[in-house]
């Protein structure tokens, strides 16, 4: 047994106190803690309540230590799982370099197990980061690639929610395919409502498909699930263009700057931040945020959107082009 999860209760009067903690049994080191405070009335509500805020929080938690245990393995003992996780790592980090070298993990977790239905997932998702950040080389050969990556992972994982979720991500965003995206991540959802992640692609996904409200409500779940997850600045971002979508230029510019604040040079948040600071009327902010874009990527221009976004609704492309106009990227 590698991890104990463990902890305790107590009462006063009509109060309760649940306490948990997370340990590295191999270690003794302790991952994660927290408690939740309640009244007996509504003790069944805060039952539900601890389940999904642990199951949610110590997701990542587990996924990093097992990050950290693989690295720690000689490489050439690594089996499927351990690229898999290695992977996964080299996601995190979010330079074109680290995301191909993530791409090649999972190919290579794939080699040993050709039944790994989310290394499949995980594969094609690298490909939303490639085409978020314009690192996509050729267009037409990584789409079908991504596309036949993703479908393998829908299809080898119909009970598996990573697998589901992260497959339908690649489905809508880099293949265009909204509607089923939607629906694997549906799937995903419907087997493991504790995966913050598949509430952050359904929040995308809904927000292409112009379901705002659907959208922001499904993004704040993935938010209060997974506090500290290491796609936070994905949630703020998408939360951000849901709000510029639904017209609401201040919030959109409010989530945007939280979103820069955790990953300062994600071309996917560079860009909303800066149409809805110029919808919002901060010219100034905007232009600052496009001069950054063009620094990361020079050939940013308002006609190559398309390769870099995906909405189905051409409103919401023209409002995104639109901003970026008025903040000063060029046509």
């Amino acid at each position: 047994m590698r991890y104990v999860l463990e902890g305790s209760v107590r009462k006063a009067a009509s109060r309760i106190r649940i306490t948990g903690q997370l340990i590295d049994a191999t270690t003794g080191a302790h991952l994660w803690a927290d408690r939740f405070d309640g009244g007996l009335e509504d003790v069944f509500d805060l039952q539900e309540e601890v389940t999904r805020s642990v199951v949610g929080a110590i997701a990542p938690k587990l996924e990093q230590a097992e990050i950290e245990r693989a690295k720690r393995k000689p490489t050439e003992h690594l089996d499927a799982y351990d690229y898999y996780l290695r992977g996964i790592a080299s996601l995190h980090q979010l330079t074109r370099e680290s995301t191909a070298d993530a791409l090649q993990l999972f190919y290579k977790a794939i080699e040993l197990d050709p039944e790994f239905a989310s290394a499949y997932g995980m594969a094609a998702w690298c490909a939303v980061m490639r085409k978020a950040n314009g690192w996509m080389t050729d267009r037409k050969q990584e789409t079908a690639e991504t596309e036949r990556l993703a479908l393998k992972a829908v299809d080898l994982g119909r009970d598996d929610a990573i697998a589901l979720s992260r497959g339908g991500t690649a489905l809508a965003y880099v293949v265009g395919d909204n509607n089923s995206g939607a629906a694997f991540i549906d799937r995903a959802l419907a087997l493991n409502p504790n995966l913050a992640t598949a509430w952050l692609f359904s929040g995308w996904v809904r927000a292409d498909l112009g379901d705002t409200e659907t959208s922001l409500r499904h993004l704040a779940t993935a938010i209060r699930m997974s506090p500290v997850d290491p796609l936070m600045f994905d949630m703020q971002n998408a939360v951000a263009v849901a709000h510029l979508f639904a017209g609401r230029f201040e919030e959109a510019s409010s989530w945007a700057e939280r979103s820069l604040r955790e990953k300062p040079d994600f071309l996917g948040s560079l860009r909303f931040a800066a149409a809805s600071y110029a919808h919002a009327g901060r010219t100034e902010d905007a232009q600052k945020v496009v001069s950054r874009m063009l620094a990361l990527d020079s050939g940013q221009r308002i006609s190559n959107l398309a390769d870099v976004v995906s909405t189905s609704r051409p409103a919401d492309m023209a409002l995104l082009a639109e901003g970026l106009r008025k903040a000063g990227l060029p046509e």
